[in-house]
């Protein structure tokens, strides 16, 4: 389909906590537009008449409550400070007032989708389907050849390349180095696609800005890796009709021919405990095995090959939250100039989003998470962002709003990647 929209970075960043540099962070910066998909009207949802899930909200009174709905098959999307809401499959439903819960409200999920549509714009073209986020990291790379190298990081279920944009003009494609490093990911989550355009945002500013003193700081001090689309596979069938399908997992076709892994719960960190389901129907079904999947796999390589790596930031939708580890213990982080560190950075990053900052575990216990597996693993100062929104498809108009805000933290990331330690002195 011929492109019929572009969407332009547009950095005006006033935040009351910003000094120096961060002060001018400003971009011009066009990204390719992707294809407009042909979404449904709220009037005519018949595809989801077959989708097996409700969108229902039940009480909980705190984490603890908010962990046991998660063991019972509950997908929390909403939170609030007594009650939650998310996606549940029916077969689930109906086993959770033997599980003593109680269900407030349910709507089918071809109810859920009209409510939640009924806003929605009828182009969404600023939003990158595969293909044209490929297209747009060798764009990026071709125009710098200096400070980029693309290359793909390992391959999804179905064959689809894993793309990696390193800036480093030191150090090209797999080539190691000492530099310290940041790692920022998007989309492991299939129907989250603002993350790909918040990490595909970061990449462009980066680029566009190789000039500026800080950012050019950061091209002579440090080894920064991008993947925007860490779920291409899922991604894919989220879109692939011109249908939204609220997918969240993998497209791996389950013992039961449900569809997917949760990609999230699949990493070796206290695997399939709590906060995770056994479920395959569940969307968040752990998987077989910790690293059954080959995404996991391909962040698992890549890790343990990149011995260099500081801090990682995992892109996710949507809650207004910054989360640190741990997710899957109810307990702070042990190392208490570590936890300094996680508390400290947290809130710097948060100053410029204006996001709420807290220890995973204190929304509800998640095992098998990627950032407790890269702390854990490798020592690494990794989180989680919640960006901003009310639904998964929040539109086109809160792309540059959300890209601005998270450039700003992430660019406050990548000033103390070089030795995170410095905020616990």
């Amino acid at each position: 389909m011929k492109k019929t929209l572009h969407a332009f970075l547009l950095f005006s960043l006033c935040s009351p906590a910003a000094a120096g540099p961060f002060d001018q962070l400003r971009s011009g910066a066009e990204l390719p537009a992707a294809p407009e998909p042909a979404l449904e009207s709220r009037t005519s949802l018949d595809y989801l008449q077959s989708d097996t899930r409700y969108w229902i909200t039940a009480p909980a009174w705190d984490k603890y409550d908010r962990t046991a709905l998660l063991d019972a098959g509950l997908d929390i999307i909403e939170t609030g400070k007594y009650a939650v809401s998310g996606l549940i499959e029916k077969r689930d439903l109906d086993q959770l007032a033997a599980k003593g819960f109680i269900v407030r409200s349910r709507q089918t999920m071809q109810e859920y989708a009209a409510s939640h549509l009924k806003d929605f714009p009828a182009a969404d073209a600023v939003y990158h389907n595969y293909k044209e986020t490929a297209d747009l990291l060798q764009k990026l790379a071709a125009d710098n050849p200096a400070e980029t190298s693309l290359f793909s990081i390992g391959k999804s279920l179905e064959g689809r390349d894993i793309w990696c944009l390193r800036i480093n003009p030191a150090e090209k494609g797999e080539t190691p180095s000492s530099r310290p490093a940041a790692f920022f990911m998007g989309n492991h989550h299939a129907r989250e696609h603002l993350t790909n355009e918040v990490a595909l945002g970061l990449a462009s500013y980066l680029l566009a800005h190789k000039g500026e003193p800080e950012v050019k700081k950061f091209l002579e001090t440090l080894d920064i890796y991008i993947a925007p689309l860490t779920n291409p596979d899922g991604a894919e069938y989220d879109i692939q009709t011109g249908k939204y399908r609220w997918h969240r997992k993998n497209t791996r076709v389950n013992s039961d021919k449900s569809i997917g892994v949760d990609l999230n719960r699949n990493y070796d960190s206290l695997w399939c405990q709590a906060g995770a389901s056994h479920s395959p129907a569940a969307d968040t079904y752990c998987g077989p095995s910790a690293f059954s999947e080959p995404e996991t796999r391909v962040i698992k390589r890549f890790v343990e090959a990149r011995k260099n790596i500081k801090t990682l930031m995992s892109y996710h939708s949507y809650s207004s939250l910054l989360l640190y580890p741990w997710a899957g213990k109810d307990v702070p982080v042990e190392n208490a100039r570590d936890r300094k560190v996680f508390e400290a950075m947290a809130k710097g990053m948060v100053a410029f989003t204006g996001y709420t900052p807290e220890q995973s575990s204190d929304l509800y216990v998640a095992t098998g998470d990627t950032t407790d597996w890269a702390y854990s693993t490798a020592g690494i100062f990794a989180f989680t962002t919640e960006l901003e929104g009310t639904t998964f498809y929040p539109g086109a108009a809160i792309v540059d709003k959300a890209v601005s805000k998270n450039v700003k933290a992430a660019v406050y990331m990548l000033g103390v990647t070089d030795d995170p330690y410095k905020l616990a002195r």
